[in-house]
């Protein structure tokens, strides 16, 4: 059964007014996205050594997409075994669902240091776009977590006055076509918090279905961003 914001003491999620905590994959799946909701979490505490997974696989880029078969030909112990097991049905499960997961091991994503006054790249606050109706999923096994923000809690980039005036200076094109090139290059996505705002952390384990911007939806996108990765430890994320 979906737990909407009750049991305060017992459901770390459940005083935010954007999640709907679910005790299944299917109420997952099924979590309407409507006014203030735009955040789905399947809260859990999963058994088995993830670290041990992480130890195991190999970097071959700041960011490599690990394959399935990759992950079945690890020798794990026991507790590596059940870890795994977990993986694999989390993967099985979205892609029954008609998504398309990928498992990252993640040393680091490339940073956007093109601009020194807005920043476009996923450790900015930012909300994920489409032209057809879809949801952002998430799952960090390992690692440093994701965090969300409540839209009442950010402003968009593109609004900030000092952000908004240096980007007119940096537009070379027609003055009616100023909201196109924000929008053809990714600006308008982007969020700053504001003063006093909380993150939500997103924690580990916990399989997250986040809001997309997309015509049909009835509520705000989700605003969320990647973490800074702890030094020396790899993160392991499944998303779609």
């Amino acid at each position: 059964m979906t737990k909407w914001l009750a049991y305060k003491m017992e459901n770390k999620f459940s005083d935010r007014a954007q999640v709907a905590v679910v005790s299944t994959f299917s109420h997952l799946m099924d979590t309407v996205f409507k006014g203030e909701v735009n955040a789905a979490c399947w809260q859990r505490t999963l058994m088995g050594d993830f670290k041990e997974i992480v130890s195991k696989l190999e970097l071959k880029a700041n960011l490599t997409e690990v394959s399935m078969e990759d992950l079945q030909a690890l020798e794990l112990s026991e507790k590596g075994h059940i870890a795994r097991e977990i993986i694999l049905s989390d993967f099985q499960l979205l892609t029954d669902a008609g998504a398309s997961p990928s498992l990252n091991l993640i040393k680091s994503y490339e940073r956007d240091e093109e601009l020194d006054f807005i920043s476009t790249d996923v450790y900015s606050f930012h909300v994920d776009r489409s032209p057809i109706g879809t949801d952002t999923f998430l799952c960090t096994y390992y690692g440093a977590d994701s965090e969300i923000l409540g839209n009442h809690q950010a402003e968009q980039k593109v609004l900030v006055p000092q952000i908004r005036q240096q980007l007119k200076e940096l537009y070379d094109g027609p003055k009616e076509e100023f909201e196109s090139f924000l929008t053809e290059n990714y600006f308008d996505l982007h969020y700053q918090a504001k003063p006093g705002a909380v993150p939500v952390k997103l924690g580990l384990g916990h399989l997250w279905r986040l809001a997309v911007d997309h015509p049909d939806q009835q509520c705000l996108p989700c605003i969320h961003r990647a973490p800074i990765e702890k030094d020396g430890e790899y993160r392991l994320l499944l998303i779609c």
